[in-house]
């Protein structure tokens, strides 16, 4: 199969023009290696035999975004000019809203390209845009491995159902664009706002600091941005850590895990190469990753894309509102305030040891997400403010927050892509966890010990 079979979407009904360049609106997939969307860009201006530009805008707005997710962002994006660079392209980081950024540049562009996003924001810019823009504009899905719909032409209710539809056809739609050079030289239009030179690393802390955010959350030392660290990451995780990890992926005081997740948020590195280095490693796998890796990773897609308020406590399943709601007066085992649970002020030292980790250190263990968002579930005076603060935390803290990963796994610890368990009080039937279970199941003081140690 092509590598583009089913990734191809034409935004608008405009014809290619014979103009200056052809244009690249880089925005979800933040990256050179293995990125459809851009050697899509680059086979379109050889033809054409015109120049490429690839232009990211960097707005100062994107929701519940701060210094953290923007210093992250910021490294990948200056490892990125190096590698656009030696591709023969032009490469513009505009201190701009993106669509204004488009627009501007759009008209004297051949073509746009640009790549695929699935959240409300990321799909209202792409409309926008395609309705302005006086020539053709294509969408290249390239940040998932089964293109969503065709996976599923509706929202899927477990990973069961998703798994039976794209089991089948994961491996034809794991294929990798071929990398091409762009044969024009690149040339660089005049602009009218303000651009970023992010060539010299060492300045990327002066370049944060000037940006009009919010610098209360700042940068985590474990994490470093781009597709070189993502890439180191995985070599370690295959190495090290996927021999083990059916036995112990659970397990939150052995820390095996990819830490790939906020790579894969900010398009640093593309879930087929992750997958097809995991069965090149091992074309039998039966660690449980690669379920993770697409199916999971793909169901929170599926959410988000055909639920349009993923981000709601509405987005629930009806059934789950109605056992939350029939104990919405239960007497809580404790209550705490907000402040409380952001400065990890409970009772419960692997609650504070989560959370401590997400504040710190921008993440948290995968078990430990679910056990931490249903106890915010089991203190908090409702189940519409347990939701909304979950989803706060998670996407104000987590490098990995505002996903849709995020938000499906949020909304599975209330009852989404799940079914009814036995009812007990304040969670009805929503699954039900407490920290008796992590007890018996892992070494729980040597998980705390850990965080303590970790996140200083």
């Amino acid at each position: 199969m092509d590598a583009y079979e089913n990734r191809v979407q034409f935004l608008n009904d405009r014809e290619v023009l014979d103009k200056s360049y052809v244009l690249y609106w880089m925005q979800h997939s933040q990256r050179v290696e293995d990125n459809h969307a851009f050697e899509f860009a680059i086979t379109q201006a050889n033809i054409l035999k015109k120049p490429l530009l690839v232009c990211f805008g960097i707005t100062s707005t994107y929701p519940d975004a701060n210094a953290r997710h923007y210093a992250f962002m910021l490294e990948g994006l200056h490892g990125l000019a190096t590698s656009i660079r030696e591709k023969n392209v032009a490469f513009i980081i505009g201190l701009v809203e993106p669509i204004l950024a488009i627009k501007q540049l759009s008209d004297n562009a051949c073509m746009v390209v640009v790549d695929r996003g699935y959240l409300t924001i990321e799909r209202q810019w792409r409309t926008i845009v395609a309705e302005y823009v006086p020539c053709s504009m294509i969408q290249i899905e390239t940040d998932i491995v089964v293109p969503v719909e065709v996976a599923s032409i509706k929202q899927e209710y477990s990973a069961a159902t998703l798994r039976r539809k794209i089991s089948p056809i994961i491996d034809m739609y794991a294929q990798l664009p071929i990398p091409q050079i762009c044969e024009i030289e690149p040339s660089y239009p005049r602009v009218n706002f303000e651009t970023m030179d992010l060539s010299d690393r060492h300045r990327l802390e002066t370049i944060i600091h000037k940006l009009p955010i919010d610098h209360s959350i700042g940068k985590v030392d474990g994490f470093t941005g781009g597709t070189q660290h993502a890439n180191a990451l995985l070599d370690v995780f295959i190495e090290s850590i996927l021999p083990n990890y059916r036995t112990l992926k659970g397990d939150p005081s052995k820390n095996m895990t990819s830490k790939l997740s906020p790579y894969l948020h900010f398009g640093h590195i593309s879930p087929i190469r992750v997958y097809r280095a995991v069965k090149e490693h091992d074309p039998y796998d039966d660690s449980g990753f690669l379920e993770e890796l697409v199916v999971r990773r793909e169901l929170a897609i599926n959410f988000c894309y055909y639920n349009s308020r993923y981000d709601s406590y509405e987005a629930l399943p009806n059934w789950a509102k109605t056992t939350l709601d029939a104990h919405r007066y239960d007497t809580r085992p404790a209550y705490y305030s907000d402040k409380q649970l952001i400065e990890s002020q409970t009772e419960d030292p692997y609650w504070n040891a989560a959370q401590k980790q997400l504040v710190i250190c921008g993440f948290m263990h995968g078990y430990m997400r679910m056990y931490w968002a249903k106890k915010i579930l089991e203190w908090k005076e409702s189940p519409e403010q347990a939701y909304s603060l979950a989803l706060q935390l998670n996407n104000t803290y987590g490098l990995d927050g505002r996903d849709p990963n995020g938000y499906a796994g949020v909304a599975w610890c209330f009852g989404l892509h799940d079914r009814p368990w036995k009812e007990r009080s304040v969670f009805g039937n929503v699954r039900y966890m407490n920290d008796r279970g992590l007890e018996r199941k892992f070494k729980m003081a040597d998980y705390v010990e850990h965080i303590h140690e970790t996140c200083t």
